[in-house]
């Protein structure tokens, strides 16, 4: 394997993000949440909750990198035009010129100040030669106008700081240059197939079952009674599709412990500063990423009282672990997984992409996420052992996949870096020629990212290196395996028309009872 290039600085994501070959592989409205008052958050909205002066005095204050940002004002703007933030690429510039004005307004302010000490200087020897005290008094009503006019320079200078602390926020991470730009994915490699070329169901026109069907006729998925109890985008696992549901996580986390990674039980409530601080911020005008803050009482609100908003992905918590803390330079990389439940907003329009479990607004999640080593090539070792465990996951299961490089448009706020997997849904594979039928079929069912330190600077999560400085270490978060997803690829994959079942995988009969093929109920 190519050497890793070390870096020195934390802001050029470069060549160190490169894939290892593998044996396999290497990809506000009001809504009531079991008995909670939520409402949808834009996440246009969402820099808010972490930007001065509305950012609670609990949260972790952010460190930004403020002059590199200024340093270099263009690579920022096309880092916000190639991800698709075009009403974002205006921020650095702005940044320079509050900078500048920043830096008058200190002049001014220094001079007053002067001003000030001089005439402090000066009172005990009017007061001596001035027995009438005109002199005395021209000196304090100087001194008077001097406080009035350093409070509103202070003031301005204030209200400068937090507006280019405010718009440096709001900007996306700096872009890995193994990212493709624009919107084109790069294909890397496949799991279960040596080039992708799947078969299609009669030309892909719909032959091919969908896990909507399969389950409901097997008696263990339940869209209807979760359309009255909670509305569309939920459903309910019944019998064997539940234990699934408990097979897929417990095997997830087999994995992930064998790798050495710690389990961990996070909470689904956090505060909505700490998600804002993990980079859950605006996109496009869609609104992907939107999330379930909690409706606060007027009182709460009044008193100052964070908000609070309901996790869209174990990782918000898992970072919010380390929020305000140092982490020692022997403990890392500290890499945790977390099994949970996830609360998303947002379930796209009601299609071909959105049917069953595809998208849905609550749904369990293995998660894993490790804080590194301001290094590259550390990072990269983290990143590609998450990239193993989802290959042995998702190949184990039987499943075909592929493994991509997203481009520029597809990453969030945080990641430098982005692979998703996508499986083979032969239901989704319909529509125009046999080419486009079968990039339909594809399916996102993992990610992995790599976020440099954008989140530990927002968060205040630091490092004591070797030397005794302080530093932020770096981020990475990976799906281990996402179940409404998997489970529907499942479904297809082992449906067998035959016999009216589906088979299950070989690696989670023994989480399955023994449970070899999921039948439907018997006739009588």
């Amino acid at each position: 394997m190519t050497p890793k290039p070390h870096l020195t600085s934390p802001h050029h994501p470069s060549s160190w993000l490169t894939i290892k070959s593998h044996p396999q592989a290497r990809k506000m409205n009001r809504i009531t949440i079991q008995g909670l008052r939520c409402r949808r958050i834009h996440p246009r909205s969402a820099a808010r909750y972490y930007s001065s002066p509305s950012r609670p005095s609990i949260a972790p204050k952010p460190i930004l990198d403020m002059r590199h940002i200024r340093d270099n004002p263009e690579l920022y703007a096309q880092t916000c035009r190639s991800r698709n933030y075009p009403n974002l690429a205006s921020n650095p510039a702005r940044i320079l010129e509050l900078h500048t004005r920043r830096q008058a307004l200190q002049e001014d302010a220094r001079s007053l100040r002067e001003r000030a000490n001089v005439l402090k200087k000066q009172l005990p020897q009017l007061k001596k030669e001035d027995p009438e005290g005109r002199e005395v008094e021209q000196a304090l009503q100087e001194a008077r106008e001097i406080k009035t006019k350093l409070a509103g320079v202070e003031k301005e200078e204030s209200e400068a700081m937090a507006e280019m602390e405010e718009l440096a926020l709001a900007l996306p991470n700096l872009t890995s240059e193994e990212t493709p730009p624009g919107a084109d994915f790069k294909v890397l490699s496949y799991i279960n197939s040596d080039d992708g070329n799947v078969a299609l169901d009669h030309g892909g026109k719909g032959k091919a079952v969908s896990h909507v069907d399969i389950g409901t006729k097997l008696g263990i998925l339940d869209f209807a009674s979760a359309g009255t109890a909670s509305g569309w985008g939920w459903y309910y696992l019944l019998g064997a599709g539940a234990m699934l549901e408990h097979a897929l996580v417990a095997y997830a986390l087999a994995v992930a412990t064998r790798y050495g990674w710690t389990p961990v039980s996070p909470p689904s409530m956090v505060y909505s500063h700490i998600s804002a601080a993990c980079g859950f911020q605006p996109r496009e005008p869609n609104g992907e990423q939107q999330v379930y803050a909690l409706a606060q009482d007027e009182r709460d609100r009044a008193r100052g009282v964070p908000e609070m908003s309901l996790t869209g992905t174990s990782e918000i918590a898992l970072a919010g672990m380390k929020a305000n803390t140092t982490i020692a330079e022997a403990d890392v990389p500290l890499k945790r997984v977390a099994a949970s439940r996830c609360y998303r907003a947002e379930a796209g329009a009601r299609g071909a992409d959105t049917k069953g479990l595809y998208r849905v607004h609550e749904f369990t999640k293995v998660e894993l996420f490790a804080w590194t080593p301001a290094d590259g090539g550390a990072t990269l070792d983290v990143f590609e052992e998450m990239l193993d465990m989802q290959t042995e996951i998702l190949g184990s299961l039987g499943l075909t996949c592929r493994i991509l490089e997203m481009p520029s448009h597809d990453l969030g706020a945080s990641a430098a870096r982005k692979i998703d997997v996508e499986a083979w849904f032969p239901s989704r594979a319909v529509g125009g020629t046999d080419e486009e039928a079968r990039e339909a079929g594809w399916g996102e069912v993992t990610s992995a990212s790599i976020c440099t330190d954008y989140q530990t600077r927002r968060l205040g999560t630091r490092m004591r290196v070797g030397d005794g400085k302080l530093g932020f270490p770096w981020t990475v978060n990976g799906t281990a395996l996402a179940v409404p997803r998997v489970l529907a690829a499942l479904l297809e994959k082992g449906w067998e028309p035959s016999t009216g079942s589906v088979v299950v995988p070989e690696v989670l009969v023994p989480w399955m009872g023994g449970l070899k093929r999921i039948e439907g109920p018997s006739k009588k």
